[in-house]
Protein backbone atom coordinates (compact mmCIF):
# COMPACT_ATOMS: atom_id res chain seq x y z
CA UNK A 1 0.00 0.00 0.00
CA UNK A 2 1.54 3.48 -0.79
CA UNK A 3 2.19 5.89 1.75
CA UNK A 4 0.32 9.36 1.57
CA UNK A 5 2.80 12.41 1.17
CA UNK A 6 0.81 15.50 2.71
CA UNK A 7 3.46 17.66 2.30
CA UNK A 8 4.32 17.98 6.20
CA UNK A 9 8.18 17.77 7.43
CA UNK A 10 8.58 17.90 10.95
CA UNK A 11 11.49 18.83 13.11
CA UNK A 12 12.01 17.62 16.95
CA UNK A 13 14.67 19.10 18.76
CA UNK A 14 16.92 16.22 21.08
CA UNK A 15 19.00 18.80 22.96
CA UNK A 16 22.11 20.91 22.07
CA UNK A 17 21.96 21.37 17.90
CA UNK A 18 20.59 17.94 17.66
CA UNK A 19 17.56 17.92 15.43
CA UNK A 20 15.38 14.81 14.21
CA UNK A 21 14.03 15.49 10.96
CA UNK A 22 10.24 13.52 10.13
CA UNK A 23 9.42 12.94 6.53
CA UNK A 24 6.49 10.31 7.11
CA UNK A 25 8.02 7.37 8.52
CA UNK A 26 11.45 8.51 7.67
CA UNK A 27 13.70 10.24 10.39
CA UNK A 28 17.22 11.86 9.58
CA UNK A 29 19.51 13.59 12.41
CA UNK A 30 20.60 17.02 11.96
CA UNK A 31 23.06 18.60 13.61
CA UNK A 32 26.52 20.64 13.71
CA UNK A 33 30.13 20.16 13.94
CA UNK A 34 31.72 19.31 17.19
CA UNK A 35 34.09 22.11 16.11
CA UNK A 36 30.93 24.64 15.97
CA UNK A 37 29.27 23.38 19.91
CA UNK A 38 27.93 20.40 18.41
CA UNK A 39 27.17 16.90 18.95
CA UNK A 40 28.09 15.97 15.16
CA UNK A 41 25.64 13.04 15.28
CA UNK A 42 23.93 13.91 11.91
CA UNK A 43 24.74 16.29 8.56
CA UNK A 44 24.27 20.38 9.20
CA UNK A 45 21.10 21.71 7.34
CA UNK A 46 23.23 22.82 4.64
CA UNK A 47 24.66 19.52 4.36
CA UNK A 48 21.33 18.05 4.05
CA UNK A 49 20.01 21.12 1.54
CA UNK A 50 22.92 20.13 -0.85
CA UNK A 51 22.24 16.63 -0.38
CA UNK A 52 18.50 16.89 -1.28
CA UNK A 53 19.72 18.63 -4.68
CA UNK A 54 22.22 15.88 -5.56
CA UNK A 55 19.48 13.08 -4.99
CA UNK A 56 17.00 15.28 -6.96
CA UNK A 57 19.56 15.20 -9.44
CA UNK A 58 20.35 11.62 -9.02
CA UNK A 59 16.91 10.41 -9.12
CA UNK A 60 16.14 12.43 -12.25
CA UNK A 61 19.25 10.82 -14.60
CA UNK A 62 18.40 7.51 -13.13
CA UNK A 63 14.86 7.73 -14.52
CA UNK A 64 16.15 9.40 -17.42
CA UNK A 65 18.08 6.51 -18.23
CA UNK A 66 15.74 3.74 -17.50
CA UNK A 67 12.89 5.59 -19.81
CA UNK A 68 15.64 4.94 -22.71
CA UNK A 69 16.41 1.44 -21.52
CA UNK A 70 19.97 2.39 -20.77
CA UNK A 71 22.63 1.09 -17.97
CA UNK A 72 21.58 1.86 -14.78
CA UNK A 73 23.79 3.05 -11.77
CA UNK A 74 24.16 7.26 -11.71
CA UNK A 75 26.30 8.95 -8.92
CA UNK A 76 26.70 12.03 -8.03
CA UNK A 77 29.33 14.66 -6.44
CA UNK A 78 28.36 17.80 -4.87
CA UNK A 79 30.46 20.18 -3.70
CA UNK A 80 29.54 23.25 -2.41
CA UNK A 81 30.75 26.81 -1.06
CA UNK A 82 29.40 28.87 2.08
CA UNK A 83 29.00 32.31 2.14
CA UNK A 84 29.07 34.47 5.05
CA UNK A 85 27.10 37.68 4.33
CA UNK A 86 24.36 37.09 4.30
CA UNK A 87 25.01 33.43 5.66
CA UNK A 88 23.80 31.20 2.82
CA UNK A 89 25.47 28.80 0.32
CA UNK A 90 26.70 30.24 -2.56
CA UNK A 91 27.52 27.88 -5.09
CA UNK A 92 26.45 24.12 -5.79
CA UNK A 93 28.74 21.81 -8.35
CA UNK A 94 27.03 19.43 -9.89
CA UNK A 95 29.00 16.58 -11.21
CA UNK A 96 26.68 13.05 -12.67
CA UNK A 97 28.52 9.76 -13.40
CA UNK A 98 26.41 8.06 -15.75
CA UNK A 99 28.89 5.41 -17.33
CA UNK A 100 26.20 3.74 -19.67
CA UNK A 101 25.31 7.41 -21.22
CA UNK A 102 25.92 7.38 -24.59
CA UNK A 103 27.74 10.30 -25.97
CA UNK A 104 25.10 11.77 -27.98
CA UNK A 105 22.61 11.34 -25.74
CA UNK A 106 24.87 14.00 -23.04
CA UNK A 107 23.20 17.30 -23.84
CA UNK A 108 19.94 15.88 -23.66
CA UNK A 109 20.44 14.64 -20.20
CA UNK A 110 21.69 18.29 -18.88
CA UNK A 111 18.71 19.52 -20.50
CA UNK A 112 16.80 17.17 -18.59
CA UNK A 113 18.55 17.87 -15.50
CA UNK A 114 18.23 21.52 -15.46
CA UNK A 115 14.70 21.02 -15.03
CA UNK A 116 14.51 18.17 -12.01
CA UNK A 117 12.11 19.51 -9.69
CA UNK A 118 14.78 20.55 -6.69
CA UNK A 119 16.63 22.74 -9.32
CA UNK A 120 14.03 24.39 -10.99
CA UNK A 121 12.61 25.22 -7.29
CA UNK A 122 16.47 27.43 -6.79
CA UNK A 123 16.12 29.16 -9.63
CA UNK A 124 11.90 29.80 -8.95
CA UNK A 125 12.26 29.70 -5.15
CA UNK A 126 8.99 28.87 -2.99
CA UNK A 127 7.22 31.71 -1.00
CA UNK A 128 8.41 31.05 2.43
CA UNK A 129 6.58 31.94 5.78
CA UNK A 130 7.02 31.80 9.19
CA UNK A 131 4.56 31.71 12.36
CA UNK A 132 5.93 31.89 15.30
CA UNK A 133 3.75 29.89 18.13
CA UNK A 134 3.90 30.00 21.72
CA UNK A 135 3.12 26.13 22.77
CA UNK A 136 5.78 24.26 23.98
CA UNK A 137 6.77 21.60 21.73
CA UNK A 138 5.57 18.05 23.15
CA UNK A 139 8.78 15.61 23.01
CA UNK A 140 8.12 12.09 22.13
CA UNK A 141 5.73 10.80 24.46
CA UNK A 142 4.72 13.63 26.22
CA UNK A 143 1.34 15.14 25.64
CA UNK A 144 1.05 18.61 24.89
CA UNK A 145 -0.01 21.25 27.59
CA UNK A 146 -0.98 24.98 26.26
CA UNK A 147 1.08 27.30 27.93
CA UNK A 148 -0.65 29.28 30.37
CA UNK A 149 -1.35 33.13 29.68
CA UNK A 150 1.17 35.52 31.02
CA UNK A 151 -0.05 38.19 33.30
Amino acid sequence: MREPRDGVIRVAWHGADRFDVRVRRHVVRADQPADVGGSDTGPTPAELFVGSVAAGVACCAERYLRQRQLPAGVGVTARYDLGVCPGRIDSIELSVEAPGLPAGLRASLLSVLEHCAVCTTLRVPPRVTFEVRQEACPRAGQASRPTPPRT
